[in-house]
């Protein structure tokens, strides 16, 4: 697929034909089960000042936390218990948390519980790649975030496109399955940036790609800035199973902050077989603020996300 057929179906082509296109592909490619994986936000501190996170760390307003291995592993046991086949384990880039920490986290869901472990804890030492890789992980999510080397410059002061394409064909060199993905609608981004960010996806040969839209976080620069728009983000998402048959597509929470009654039942309609309900212990699940007004998406919407959209699940009703 070249950049004008994908700059076509993202702006041109009509929108019954897109996505019953893109339905068939993920039908053929992905079939009708949607993979469901719990997500654990373990720590809100962050080294990076990027210009549209709420974890940035000149966010004096950002409430900061850390979660102990112990619980890290007791929400991960809640997730499993409803059903989900991973465990997704975020956090800034924080980079005061040992490295043998997060290791231990890893261990202990693979030990007790025996589910595949992801990571996304952003741009780390090669040394802490091995470790994790080591101790039991075996996907690494981390978002090119913009396929447009000025624009990622100005988003993220002081770091550059390639450092974080070097970290992901480093993971990928360790053996990690690897996520990359893309904001829709950030401020200062091109139309035709979108199609660049597919085919670096593909380039990339990722195994999965989170495209979400741009959701303003009050305390950052980009505060003020409007948001993504959900109609273009389900073109986008229709694009990549196109281009990416075979890549797990998340239908992601920002899409459903945008459209909490329909985003991820519609995304899940136009090639998405991923959802990922959040599972970060009530404590501190508002404090991890990358945007404003984030949608909580528990086991209860996954599944009615995924049975809304007429596709197979194994959650279990009684979690």
């Amino acid at each position: 697929m070249q950049r004008d057929e994908l700059l076509y179906l993202l702006y041109e082509a009509p929108e019954q034909e897109l996505f019953a296109r893109a339905d068939a592909v993920r039908r053929t490619h992905k079939g009708e089960h949607v993979f469901v994986r719990g997500l654990i936000e373990f720590s809100s501190h962050c080294v990076r000042d990027c210009r549209y996170c709420g974890l940035r760390r000149s966010n004096s307003a950002a409430h900061r936390y850390r979660l102990t291995p112990r619980e890290v592993i007791d929400a991960a046991r809640l997730a499993v218990a409803g059903g989900a086949d991973t465990i997704v384990l975020q956090s800034g880039d924080d980079l005061a948390c040992e490295a043998s920490t997060i290791a231990a986290m890893i261990r202990g869901i693979r030990e007790e519980l025996g589910v595949v472990v992801t990571l996304g804890c952003g741009e780390r030492p090669t040394r802490d790649y091995a470790l994790w890789r080591e101790a039991g992980a075996s996907r690494y999510l981390m978002k090119h975030e913009t396929a447009d080397a000025a624009l990622y410059a100005r988003l993220h002061p002081g770091r550059t496109l390639e450092q974080r394409l070097e970290a992901l064909r480093t993971l990928h060199g360790l053996g990690y399955e690897i996520g990359s993905g893309f904001i829709i609608g950030i401020p200062g981004q091109m139309p035709e940036v979108l199609a660049d960010d597919i085919l670096l996806a593909r380039e990339l040969g990722v195994e999965m790609c989170g495209a979400g839209p741009f959701i303003p976080q009050t305390e950052t620069p980009l505060g003020g800035e409007p948001q993504g728009s959900t109609t273009l983000t389900l073109r986008v998402l229709a694009a990549l199973r196109i281009a990416l048959p075979d890549a797990n597509l998340p239908a992601t929470t920002a899409l459903a902050t945008l459209d909490p009654i329909g985003g991820q039942r519609e995304g899940l309609r136009v090639g998405a077989n991923v959802l990922m309900p959040g599972f970060t212990p009530d404590t501190h699940r508002a404090h991890y603020r990358i945007y404003d007004n984030k949608h909580r998406v528990g086991m209860d919407e996954a599944r009615a996300a995924i049975e809304a959209a007429g596709r197979t699940h194994s959650l279990r009703r009684e979690a």
